[in-house]
């Protein structure tokens, strides 16, 4: 599991080194073979509040996640741990619709994740953890996501070429998280934070 060692990209040593604790308790896969695991970050300039905002609902991923066409739950849809959604998917990717299942989901420690039970993928038996946490370093206080996931490999592919194509979606959805975000913190106040 060396991507518990070293600190992900966007993060200092010390920083990682300070969420340490989550990584270990909510970022830790059993990896088996046939299966790729990844952490990744991102530096948010927006206060916790309007990004766990963001982050926590389940029931509309396309907010912030790149590649989502449009999501559906059902009429009575209540979020909480064990619900669903049905996503579709945007053209040109591999995939067209995911059938996904909330298997966290706690306001007091800002951290949710889900697991893609079903669908039309190459995301096999996809679990993946977010959370949300306070960083000061400096003086100057950041809001740092960390997003984690495990998944199978698919037939024909390698570990690396899947991890790189999960990164790759990951981090584009945490790029947009942190984009929506900040324009949030900016617009709510007039300028954003730091400035």
């Amino acid at each position: 599991m060396a991507h518990h060692v070293a600190a992900p990209s966007g993060l200092t040593q010390d920083e990682f080194d300070e969420l340490r604790q989550f990584v270990t308790e909510f970022h830790t896969y059993g990896v088996g073979p046939g299966q790729c695991s990844s952490l990744l970050a991102q530096r948010i300039n927006a206060p916790l509040r309007t990004v766990w905002s963001i982050a926590r609902r389940f029931d509309k991923p396309q907010t912030y996640k790149h590649f989502i066409k449009s999501c559906e739950v059902g009429d009575n849809f209540r979020m909480t741990v064990g619900c669903t959604r049905d996503v579709n998917v945007i053209s040109g990717l591999p995939a067209e619709t995911s059938t996904e299942r909330l298997d966290i989901l706690d306001d007091d420690r800002h951290v949710t994740g889900f697991s893609i039970t079903g669908g039309e993928h190459r995301l096999r038996n996809y679990r993946s953890v977010t959370t949300v946490h306070e960083v000061e370093p400096d003086g100057k206080i950041w809001t740092v996501v960390l997003e984690s996931y495990v998944v199978d490999v698919p037939d024909g592919n390698t570990e690396e070429d899947t991890r790189l194509f999960a990164d790759t979606v990951v981090k584009l959805n945490l790029q947009k998280l942190a984009s929506v975000a900040e324009g949030i913190a900016r617009d709510g106040d007039g300028k954003s934070r730091g400035d």
